[in-house]
Formats: C-alpha cells, sequence, structure tokens
C-alpha cells in the first residue's frame, strides 16, 4: 500500500515511526515549513520531517494548500506532487494545514486522520489538554475518515485509554500518540482488504476542544482547588501554569489538593504554610499544595529545594 503521510510535531513522528516499522511503502511527506526554534532561533526541521530524511523519504513542505489561496503556487506544486505518488491512501496526523478537498480526494482510499479523542468529544485542536481540564476519566483515539468538516468525518477505529489521576498533557500525549500509530497501522491493514466499516459519529456528546492560549495558564486562585489542580496538569509541558508573588512570575508544575484541609477566612492566594511537604495556598474552595514549582530562567525545583532558595513564605499572597 502506496501512503502519503501528512503531519509535523512528536505526535505525528510517532505514528509514522509506526509505519514505517510495519512496512508500509511511504511514498511522500508533508510537513510543516522549518521554523525558527531555540536560543539562536536557528530554522529547524519539524520532527516528521527529521524521521523521514533518516529513513530517505521525500519531503514537501507547502507554506498553503489552497490553490487560491496565498500560496498558490506551493498548492500547485504538491498536487503535482501527489498525483506523480499515486497513494492509495492519506495518513494525517496533527499536520497544522486545513486540508482542501482537492487533498482528500487525492488518494484512492481517501484520508485518514489520527484523533486524540473519542469523538465526538474535543474535536478540535487542543483535545488532550481539555480532556485534562475537564476532569474526564477516559479518553481515547479515533481514526476518522477525514471529510471537509472540522473533525466530522466517520469513525473507523475506536479505542479508550484511562487518564490517570497525575497524568499531565505531556504524559497522556505520549500514550495516546503510541496507540494513534498502533491504531492507524491496524486500519491500513484493514483497509487493504476492504475490512473497514465506518460508523458516523453520533450527534450527542459534541464538544470543541479549542486551542489553548497562554493566558489561560495563569491561575486565578478563586477557583476551586480541584479545578486549578487539572489546570496546572493541563498546561504541563506547555504553555505551563503560571502565578506571581511579589511581582515574579513563578511556574508551578505540580500540586495537590489538600483533602480536608480548610482555608478558613484567607483570602484565595493567601499561604497557610510553607515546609518540605509543601506549599499551602487558600483557594476559592479548599487547599491546594504547590509541589514543584520554577523561577524564570531557573529549574524546576520541588518545594523543599525551592523554599531555601526563596526565603520565608508566611503572610505572603499569590496574586489572582
Amino acid at each position: 500500500m502506496r501512503i502519503v503521510f501528512a503531519g509535523t510535531p512528536e505526535f505525528a513522528r510517532t505514528a509514522l515511526q509506526h509505519l514505517i516499522a510495519a512496512g508500509f511503502d511511504i511514498v511522500l511527506v508533508l510537513t510543516q515549513p522549518d521554523r525558527p526554534a531555540g536560543r539562536g532561533m536557528k530554522l529547524q526541521a519539524s520532527p516528521v520531517k527529521q524521521l523521514a530524511l533518516e529513513h530517505g523519504i521525500p519531503v514537501a513542505q507547502p507554506r498553503g494548500l489552497r490553490l487560491d489561496g496565498k500560496y498558490p503556487e506551493d498548492a500547485a506544486a504538491t498536487r503535482e506532487a501527489l498525483r506523480v505518488a499515486r497513494p492509495d491512501a492519506m495518513v494525517v496526523a496533527a499536520y497544522g494545514l486545513i486540508l482542501p478537498q482537492w487533498t482528500l480526494d487525492a488518494a484512492r482510499l481517501g484520508a485518514f486522520n489520527i484523533h486524540a479523542s473519542l469523538l465526538p468529544r474535543w474535536r478540535g485542536a487542543a483535545p488532550i489538554h481539555r480532556a485534562i481540564e475537564a476532569g474526564d476519566t477516559h479518553t481515547g483515539v479515533t481514526i476518522m475518515q477525514m471529510d471537509a468538516g472540522l473533525d466530522t468525518g466517520d469513525m473507523l477505529l475506536v479505542e479508550q485509554l484511562p487518564i490517570g489521576a497525575d497524568d499531565t498533557t505531556g504524559s497522556l500525549h505520549d500514550k495516546l500518540a503510541a496507540l494513534g500509530g498502533r491504531l492507524m497501522v491496524e486500519a491500513l491493514e484493514l483497509a487493504a482488504c476492504g475490512g473497514l466499516k465506518p460508523v458516523p459519529q453520533p450527534a450527542e456528546g459534541l464538544t470543541y476542544a479549542a486551542k489553548v492560549d497562554k493566558a489561560e495558564a495563569a491561575i486565578d486562585w478563586s477557583l476551586p482547588a480541584q479545578q486549578i489542580a487539572r489546570r496546572v496538569r493541563a498546561f504541563d509541558p506547555a504553555p505551563g501554569a503560571f502565578t506571581r508573588l511579589d511581582g515574579e512570575v513563578l511556574k508551578v508544575w505540580r500540586c495537590r489538593v489538600d483533602d480536608g484541609a480548610q482555608a478558613g477566612p484567607a483570602s484565595p492566594g493567601a499561604v497557610l504554610a510553607a515546609d518540605a511537604q509543601g506549599i499551602a495556598v487558600a483557594c476559592g474552595q479548599g487547599v491546594l499544595r504547590l509541589l514543584q514549582l520554577q523561577r524564570a530562567g531557573g529549574k524546576r525545583l520541588e518545594a523543599a529545594d525551592f523554599l531555601r532558595g526563596f526565603g520565608a513564605m508566611a503572610h505572603r499572597r499569590f496574586e489572582t
């Protein structure tokens, strides 16, 4: 089976690695153009491009795919590359460009997408973040037949995955990436023998996972401790939940709800205690204990090490 693969970040790289290991003939890879990154802001190839080049797979990096859009020459060149590639199927995983209908029609079997949620819950850009933030106990991967809508296509394969109490977006991302790669291999093997059975997405249970804005990561101490804790996990590793203390920005990477603890008359953000067990902070409802923090330009530190270099915390209050 001849496959065109479209993807960009590490999530997509994992899927491409599974397809290569399974022996599929990857005839072309589409990925985002190189971007400036690192301290020197040098152009850096995407994880998918790096893997493709390691395996000698041709790579195309169009800036856009609309034939009537801002980069019509890129779109036309990509259309010609797809015509020459003669793919049986296109596999899409976190590509980052909207695929117009002509790209979905370029492969004999159409385009298959790896989506990191149990559709129709969490359609959109940030399904992993939003599942953790909402307190979902399960998520999963849906292999979907792509159509012109936003994650609206028929479901081909679905597998559920539990969300652990300590899962962050980073840890859950890695589990879902591995699951997505395995499921896509299974889907393509079934497609090769006509064994896929498309199922329309149910009308009920639809939610949208909006792209995460950095401003969302500012901790609002007036919220319940449980909700803040979920947001800390949801925004790890990026953009990273943060707060301010006496004007200094601090990132909070790990915390836990102090079950049964009461803030009493303390206002949200007030420090109730600070010791080797963490920094206890009053919230709108309940108490949150901060376990791992980071100063600007510093490293992530456990609470005990952080406090040794930060000074007394008594009578201080985090801004909200």
